[in-house]
């Protein structure tokens, strides 16, 4: 056990190390000539930042950090006011230009001083990644929290997105030569569709397959986001023929190749979330597999729709309470349910929506097949959050310039993929000419370019389901 008291030394402790390691902002007069970096300092804040657990202590030095280190108010309102003085003064603009440079100036907070620091140590950019995966880690579970610790998460996240931009990005294909640690990361950090074993993981990087992950120059060879593409001859609706075990053995035949199917992005940092990597990611494969094979004419994705079977019990739930009879499937729809579960209740579908169950009945899958696409279609093109697509794999594509293309019934037959999205996919096309104007109308006039499909489902869901 730590002794009586040992708490109160840590805190004293911290406070001790936080105000030598962080460099305080030197007056606005001066900061061309600041002092050297404090490199000895900022080393020492990395080494004890590292050395302490997981958890509680090192919340305690992030919250201490955002909360003590931040930004000087005072300064802040007084150059403020001075602004606001030279525009009422109407005094030449030079002088109006230099008060809103101090003011500029005396909006950074203490602690961005401590971030450029450490970001010149040898290891210090990884180093600010983990510190700032924390960071994400620690709000997402509470354990920190408030508007100090916000704005930090901010702060340090556009600083990343400085030193991770384009110029400093590697882009490297991953094979089955690679070496035997980045084979490993890769394995370990997919997210969309978990790897089974090596020989699985061979089958991904091998033919009619291509793996690509994005290094930065100061940490090489470390995976700093992955992309698995299919080669394929149509645009793939299931995803069991993209990562079922096939015999690694086949050579390729190029002539075969028509399309490319992107169908797993995964950052493999916490701490790198927010900072624009993926849609630069696909834009560089595009061009390499334009260099490498140029009879590919199509481009697009299978994507997994997770939140879906979340919206739709959640959607279940709300319309029980609302009316005895549920609104969301027709007449005939509800029937052949109640005649098939022996049941008439929206609790009984809840209960078969949670625990998969559904799938196991043949004439189930079949019956729900209509009115979960025609759901599924609202909840991709019209569910939404402050005007956007409100599920983040589609917003993340529509927002690339791509075409909501095509929902596919049972594309994902995993536990998983039953679980998350009732078994739906989606295929976003990337339309290469396109895709600049599809980006601009999407970011600038929330406007969603869907295929014939998806808008015949969603008018299908406005005529037969009432929402």
């Amino acid at each position: 056990r730590a002794p009586a008291g040992s708490s109160t030394a840590s805190v004293a402790g911290m406070e001790e190390l936080l105000s030598r390691s962080v460099p305080p902002l030197p007056p606005y007069e001066t900061k061309e000539k600041a002092p050297p970096p404090a490199e000895l300092r900022s080393a020492e804040f990395l080494r004890y930042y590292r050395a302490l657990e997981a958890g509680p202590p090192r919340a305690e030095l992030l919250t201490r950090l955002a909360r003590d280190f931040g930004v000087d108010h005072g300064r802040v309102a007084e150059f403020s006011a001075k602004v606001l003085q030279a525009r009422e003064q109407q005094r030449e603009l030079g002088a109006l230009l230099q008060a809103e440079d101090r003011l500029r100036y005396y909006l950074n907070p203490q602690y961005r001083g401590l971030f450029q620091h450490l970001g010149r140590l040898e290891g210090g950019l990884r180093f600010l990644v983990e510190l700032r995966g924390d960071l994400v880690e620690g709000l997402a579970t509470k354990a920190v929290d408030g508007p100090h610790v916000k704005e930090m998460n901010g702060v340090l996240k556009n600083m990343l997105s400085e030193w991770f931009s384009t110029g400093f990005l590697n882009l490297e294909r991953v094979t089955w030569q690679s070496p035997c640690e980045v084979l490993q990361k890769i394995s370990d950090s997919e997210a969309v569709h978990p790897v089974r074993n090596w020989v699985d993981m061979k089958r991904r990087v091998g033919s009619y397959r291509r793996c690509y992950f994005f290094s930065h120059c100061a940490i090489p060879g470390e995976p700093l986001i992955v992309l698995h593409v299919a080669l394929t001859s149509d645009i793939s609706s299931s995803i069991q023929a993209i990562v079922k075990e096939v015999p690694p053995l086949e050579t390729e035949d190029t002539d075969k190749i028509t399309t490319a199917i992107f169908y797993s992005i995964s950052l493999t940092q916490q701490g790198l979330q927010g900072v624009e990597l993926g849609t630069y990611l696909i834009k560089r494969v595009v061009k390499e597999l334009q260099k490498e094979l140029p009879q590919i004419k199509a481009f697009s994705t299978l994507s997994p729709i997770p939140g879906f079977t979340k919206w739709l019990v959640g959607l279940l739930s709300s319309k029980t309470k609302e009316l005895e009879r549920n609104e969301l499937f027709t007449e005939s729809e509800w029937q052949e349910i109640s005649e098939i579960t022996g049941d008439s209740t929206t609790e009984m579908l809840k209960k078969l929506l949670n625990n998969n169950e559904w799938v196991r009945s043949e004439k189930l899958v079949k019956v729900l097949h209509s009115p979960f696409m025609r759901l599924c279609a609202w909840y991709l093109y019209g569910e939404k959050h402050r005007g956007y697509a409100l599920n983040p794999v589609a917003n993340f594509h529509l927002q690339n310039g791509s075409v909501m293309w095509r929902i596919n019934w049972m594309a994902d037959t995993s536990p998983r993929g039953i679980a998350s999205s009732c078994g739906m996919m989606v295929n976003y096309r990337y339309f290469l000419e396109d895709t600049a104007s599809n980006s601009a109308a999407y970011r600038g006039t929330k406007q969603i370019k869907a295929s014939e499909q998806v808008l015949s489902l969603v008018s299908q869901f406005q005529r037969n389901s009432k929402l």
